[in-house]
């Protein structure tokens, strides 16, 4: 495998921009120690469009080389080539066959990689949380890391690893169990963390 090229300039550059905003904002950060190179990166809770700044600059401010999962419509024209530049990999949702088999392609081929994905897929409140990030993981062979952005503590960054064992209940429940201490921008729209079966559209 290969690792990923990355532009130092620009991430030092995003990274000090990042803290710079964050800082004033009230914002803090927390990690836990995560051993593999490539794991699939949760962005959770989602009930706002501030989740996604608020989250980019978080997971910038603390280091991570990361790229994102967004839908195929944010990368049209001029916006295209920044949401790129900062790391976005276009999806098509609407195509369910490939997702999963598309992502687990770029882990096989490098052998550093890190990839977020918003697991509820929408910023309205969903019934369950679509699958793909999770055989995404199981299927590659790597963990699952949980990050948050907790608006109760203004405390955003990496809060547990799961690596995927089969037992999806299990391991869902461990993620369930996480995720009810963490409170989004509008709790309201924060749904059941559990998944949708394996035939549908991750």
């Amino acid at each position: 495998m290969k690792k990923v090229k990355i532009n130092r300039s620009r991430c030092s550059l995003l990274r000090l921009i990042c803290r710079s905003i964050l800082k004033p904002m009230g914002w803090k950060t927390r990690i836990v120690p995560i051993e593999s190179a490539r794991y699939v990166l949760i962005g959770a809770p989602h009930t706002s469009n501030w989740d996604f700044v608020i989250g980019y600059m978080v997971m910038t401010s603390i280091g991570l080389n990361f790229n994102w999962v967004g839908k195929h419509t944010l990368f049209r024209g001029p916006l295209g080539i920044l949401m790129k530049w900062l790391g976005g990999i276009p999806v098509n949702r609407n195509i369910s066959s490939n997702f999963v088999e598309q992502v687990i392609s770029y882990f096989r081929q490098y052998d550093e990689l890190i990839v977020a994905i918003a697991p509820e897929g929408t910023r309205k409140r969903t019934e369950r949380w679509k699958s793909g990030f999770y055989y995404i993981a199981l299927e590659a062979g790597i963990p699952v890391v949980l990050g948050f952005l907790d608006y109760a503590t203004k405390t955003g960054g990496l809060g547990a690893v799961v690596n995927p064992s089969g037992d999806v209940h299990k391991d869902l429940e461990i993620m369930r169990n996480f995720y009810a201490g963490v409170r989004a921008k509008y709790p309201e729209k924060f749904g059941e963390v559990t998944i949708s079966p394996r035939t549908v559209s991750p």
